[in-house]
């Protein structure tokens, strides 16, 4: 993958340090890296793989509970490592700077879709500012003839003020849309899941450009794909990126991965029945994508009838060897001036995204 390599117990120690320093009391002060890579001998060989899971789960926690801290928030962008960091993952954050880069992309036949970050709103006059922001964005979309679609968040559009403002923004965006473009609704932390799917199944009965995002690291996804196929949904399979308890979640990386390939035989089956529109894989994993494309063509799909989608800035030769090879390939770029929470949880996503920031950090 690309700019990653293996974490060692050395960099872990940085960041459990730079964390506790800017972070206090979230840590306790007995928990240390010490993971047994100086062991030698026979015994050592068995320790590695487990020991680099342990690892990863701590700074992965770790990253997820940074990622809510306002303290934190409020001074991220005062760090040039951080800046620099973000930098890889966000084109800017204006809409002129996601515009620009879809622009670029179009010319690789790499699709766009848009988000402007932001979450948990709790005023309804700034509800009703992002709402008129998307219209712009749609207008914007079809001014210059782009390849875009756009997702929004529901807290953003005002689903903790009230869910009957936040669907009547919501339709306002999906009716500006048209037919043409669909309008993704990203699904937040578990406990949105339900208003999320409740929002929009009420958006899917009156119009059929608007999709959800699905969590594959969610014990209850497969039975809420279920609940929505017979709606002919379009659907978008992530793995999950929010920090949750292990009743709610599969905590191993391996568990999360084979729910995900299960659930995303189920839409390419759907998809072939006619009972899924659009089957979106929004994932980084070329491991996963691989087996995707084999089951896909064994089921006699052409490369073109499913979606890869990642984020901007992470794994771009394979977005672009992707477009080359005929599948539809689509980029997530998001702008905007509120993408600490966002960011944060892309380094937890990701050993390669935490390694890059670690080399920013200690960076001449």
């Amino acid at each position: 993958m690309e700019g990653s390599r293996a974490l060692g117990p050395d960099d872990a120690r940085r960041c459990l340090a730079f964390y506790r320093t800017h972070h206090p009391g979230t840590i306790p002060s007995q928990i240390s890296i010490s993971i047994g890579f100086e062991r030698s001998g026979a015994a050592a060989d068995s320790i590695p793989r487990r020991r680099g899971d342990e690892l990863m789960s701590l700074m992965r926690s770790m990253l997820l509970a940074a990622s809510q801290n306002e303290w934190l928030r409020d001074r991220a962008a005062h760090y040039p490592f951080v800046r620099r960091t973000v930098s890889r993952f966000m084109p800017g954050e204006t809409l002129e700077d996601a515009l620009g880069s879809a622009q670029v992309l179009r010319g690789k036949k790499i699709g766009t879709v848009f988000t402007h970050l932001g979450e948990n709103i709790q005023d309804r006059s700034e509800a009703q500012q992002v709402t008129q922001h998307y219209l712009e964005v749609l207008d914007r979309i079809r001014e210059r003839g782009l390849q875009a679609e756009i997702s929004v968040k529901l807290t953003q559009l005002g689903l903790d003020l009230s869910p009957d403002l936040c669907f009547q923004h919501l339709k306002l965006i999906v009716e500006r849309a048209r037919k043409e473009s669909i309008v993704w609704v990203d699904m937040e932390a578990s406990n949105y899941v339900d208003p999320t799917l409740d929002l929009y199944r009420r958006a899917l009965v009156e119009h059929s450009n608007v999709g959800v995002c699905l969590q594959a690291y969610l014990h209850r996804t497969a039975e809420d794909l279920a609940r929505l196929l017979p709606m002919r949904p379009s659907i978008r399979l992530v793995k999950g990126a929010y920090n949750e308890p292990p009743e709610i979640a599969f905590p191993r990386k391996q568990d999360v991965d084979e729910n995900y390939f299960e659930l995303g035989k189920r839409m390419l089956q759907a998809k072939k029945a006619n009972s899924c529109v659009r089957a979106a894989f929004g994932t980084h994993d070329v491991v996963l994508i691989r087996r995707l494309d084999r089951f896909a063509a064994a089921e006699g799909f052409a490369k073109r009838d499913f979606e890869i989608q990642m984020l901007y800035g992470i794994q771009r030769a394979e977005q672009e060897r992707l477009a080359r090879e005929g599948c539809t390939s689509i980029v997530l770029v998001a702008y905007g001036s509120y993408w600490y929470p966002w960011f944060v949880r892309r380094l937890a996503e990701r050993p390669a995204n935490l390694w890059f920031m670690i080399r920013n950090v200690f960076a001449a």
